[in-house]
């Protein structure tokens, strides 16, 4: 296959996954925009999440929730957000009756994560919740148990679940097209010394750079495979006790999957790593950057994966969540998604914690 062949058809593939998986955006004659509220108004929301809500098709900015008084003042001005849509922690609870607002969009430090998506679903509000979905597994299903009671949906912010350059390689790995992947490497991650940072704090992150960055480690590999992990290994560590305090520093950890194929992923808090690689034996394919959400690039043994995104990432996920809403489907990025990864950094924390190989068996969990 020459090169240029191979770019055209890489395109075509990746542009029939990205419409299959978002296909709920092209069914429905509904062309309503749906509100959404943003909790919480940190770097994410300011930097990705505000500017990717001018771009979208079928939600809109419509509220924010925050307790800082300036804050609420500058995004009034800068999206002209209503006085009535606007909310801070106390009262929250009172955009139940806000028919404004359709989604609630949880984007606080993850200690926080249960109790809001429990208190959007009890207004009587759809959910979508940052990732990691929450702390540990029996959070995550108090979190369901809530929607499911309400009568919501419930999705976790899983942007790359509809980023084409993901959707192609995990396109190449499933068709088989170069081959049965046989080995991955996937690493993520970046300088983080601030220890003021309430990431570095183990009670409302969770754990560090493998709560906060090993989701999108975990998910390049089992997704691009199309497998689940039936056993993992890993190591951590803790070079700056300083800094990081009770929580490791940087994590190494392998997955062995049903179908044979191995993976070895890293995350860490002490340098820039940003990788997705994936093997057949003789051809390869793979993006550097990956993960990120400013953009991936891709590359293979037959040549360039060089296709179109849009501005944001964000864009097709929260599209693509108001098309459930309004078709009444369910969540690509689904709450189970969130679960499963949260019972496979559990293994692998465990696993580090006991120097063990700890198996995952899917029927139990």
């Amino acid at each position: 296959m020459n090169r240029r062949l191979f770019m055209t058809q890489a395109a075509l593939g990746a542009s029939a996954l990205v419409n299959a998986d978002a296909s709920p955006l092209f069914r429905s004659a509904d062309t309503r925009k749906l509100g959404i509220a943003l909790v919480g108004l940190g770097t994410y929301s300011t930097v990705q999440l505000g500017p990717a809500l001018q771009h979208t098709e079928r939600c809109r900015l419509a509220g924010i929730v925050t307790g800082t008084p300036a804050k609420a003042q500058e995004w009034m001005a800068k999206y002209n957000i209503p006085k009535e849509n606007v909310y801070n922690y106390q009262t929250f609870d009172r955009i139940a009756d806000n028919p404004n607002i359709d989604i609630v969009y949880v984007v606080l430090p993850n200690s926080m994560h249960a109790e809001y998506v429990i208190r959007a679903a009890k207004a009587g509000k759809h959910v979508i919740c940052e990732k990691p979905m929450g702390l540990n597994v029996g959070e995550c299903e108090q979190m369901v148990q809530a929607c499911k009671k309400a009568g919501v949906k419930l999705s976790v912010g899983y942007r790359l679940y509809f980023e084409p350059h993901h959707l192609e390689v995990r396109r190449l790995a499933q068709s088989q097209e170069l081959g049965t992947v046989k080995l991955m490497e996937t690493a993520l991650g970046f300088s983080m010394a601030n220890p003021n940072s309430w990431r570095l704090n183990k009670q409302m992150g969770g754990g560090g750079a493998i709560m906060d960055l090993g989701v999108y480690a975990i998910q390049g590999a089992r997704r691009t495979i199309g497998e689940d992990p039936i056993a993992v290994t890993a190591q951590g560590f803790v070079r700056d006790k300083t800094i990081f305090k009770d929580i490791y520093e940087s994590m190494f950890f392998q997955m062995e999957f049903p179908g044979g194929a191995l993976s070895n992923s890293t995350t860490t808090y002490t340098s820039y790593v940003d990788r997705l690689h994936a093997t057949t034996g003789h051809e390869w394919f793979g993006l550097q950057p990956s993960f990120n959400a400013t953009g991936a690039k891709g590359d293979s043994s037959k040549g360039k994966i060089d296709l179109a995104t849009p501005p944001f990432q964000q864009i097709r996920q929260m599209d693509a969540f108001a098309a459930t809403i309004i078709n009444n489907t369910d969540p690509v990025a689904s709450a189970a998604e969130g679960i499963k990864d949260l019972h496979i950094i559990d293994a692998i924390v465990r696993s580090a914690d006991t120097g063990r190989r700890i198996e995952i068996d899917w029927k139990r969990v």
